[in-house]
């Protein structure tokens, strides 16, 4: 049987899916992610390194390019960064605007990381919030 029409679901926009997977976690904002890092949540910016070089880092976060991310924070990987710990670890993950970060934390809910979210409005709302950059 062909994949056509009448065989299942038809094709999803990205807009819908972006409302499809942030359905599935709540977001924060700059002041709550500079929070939750207070508290001991690991940010990571998988922004590409023309940007980072661009605009600057978020002190403190975990750079992890957005193609090695699931292999990065997964706790039972044998590519694992160290600040992967636990399935528990409460993850912000910060891409440039708000929209790569969502897609990234639906995958990685997926390997479990029940308490991963990410930053409403990337890397240019933490800066336009006047949170701390490294340049």
């Amino acid at each position: 049987m062909s994949a056509g029409r009448g065989s299942g679901p038809g094709p999803v926009g990205i807009d819908e899916l972006l409302d499809r997977v942030r359905a599935g976690f709540v977001r924060v904002g700059p002041q709550e992610a500079i929070a939750a890092a207070a508290d001991g949540a690991l940010l990571v910016d998988i922004r590409y390194a023309a940007l980072r070089e661009r605009d600057g880092l978020i002190p403190g976060a975990l750079v992890v390019e957005r193609n090695e991310l699931e292999w990065r924070l997964d706790p039972q990987g044998s590519h694992r960064a160290p600040e992967a710990v636990s399935h528990d670890l409460r993850i912000v993950v910060v891409c440039n605007e708000g929209y790569a970060s969502s897609l990234a934390v639906a995958s990685l809910r997926q390997l479990g990381l029940h308490r991963a979210t990410d930053l409403i409005g990337g890397f240019q709302a933490w800066r336009a919030a006047g949170l701390p950059v490294e340049v």
